[in-house]
């Protein structure tokens, strides 16, 4: 399946523009550029520094602590330039490549959560009907792996986020693929830096579909988050419970 598809990112050739003059002594034929999906084995490719198994669709990429202090969360993973003053991890990948990744192993996205806008581009109170196949299919679950004093340990990341009224974590559940959007051309996780939201943002790609995902009442757990700048493996896996009434 994955080698099918990768034949879309084959190389292109570019066309020099035509010059005046006499005609220059021909240039060895152009290598062709190289794909962007790279087969590591028979189950497993690598897109940047996106790692993903065909046969699990589990997606894996790397990145770091960020927050560890009791300021609100609105954000679970940006990159860099992103708000990182609001987010949990953060990444240096390129949010193409994840979402290339989703799209590989066939992870349909749900826009649910979304107000739809009418004809003159306004947001209403309704949202779009999506069949309940994609939404179960587009609902994921994220785990955290990191060294612990030599021990490999991987959790789901909910563990590590605080409701700062209950003072509980985050309970056990899904998160929700929702693709983005272009925008002028561009991918806009890879213009505003924001691949996955606690806090509703229609420009990233993961957002959170659980309760409390319209307030500012989520922290870094601080008795369970190690300390910044802890490099983390981020693991993206398909959500395997079914739907319970609660969630959208």
């Amino acid at each position: 399946m994955i080698c099918r598809l990768a034949i879309v990112f084959a190389a292109i050739t570019s066309l020099a523009p035509a010059q005046n003059g006499p005609p220059a002594a021909p240039n060895p034929a152009p290598a062709p550029a190289t794909s962007p999906v790279h087969k590591l084995d028979d189950f497993h490719y690598r897109i940047g520094a996106v790692t993903l198994d065909q046969r699990s669709r589990e997606i894996r990429f790397p990145a770091k602590v960020n927050r560890t202090a009791e300021r609100a969360l609105e954000y679970l993973i940006v990159m860099p330039q992103g708000k990182t003053h609001e987010s949990l991890f953060v990444t240096e990948i390129s949010p193409t490549h994840l979402n290339l990744a989703f799209t590989l192993l066939r992870f349909p996205a749900s826009p649910e959560l979304f107000y739809l806008l009418d004809a003159k581009g306004e947001m209403t109170e309704q949202h779009p009907l999506v069949p309940a196949s994609v939404k179960a299919a587009a609902r994921i679950d994220i785990d955290v792996e990191w060294d612990d004093h030599g021990t490999t340990r991987r959790i789901p990341v909910n563990e590590w986020i605080q409701h700062v009224v209950k003072t509980t974590a985050m309970a056990a559940g899904p998160w929700l693929y929702t693709g983005s959007e272009i925008s002028d051309g561009q991918y806009l996780p890879e213009m505003t830096g924001d691949l996955a939201a606690i806090m509703i943002d229609q420009s990233a790609m993961i957002n959170f579909p659980g309760p409390d995902n319209d307030d500012n009442v989520w922290c870094a757990y601080p008795k369970r988050v190690p300390p910044a700048d802890t490099p983390v493996t981020l693991i993206i896996t398909p959500h395997s419970k079914p739907l319970t009434p609660s969630q959208p």
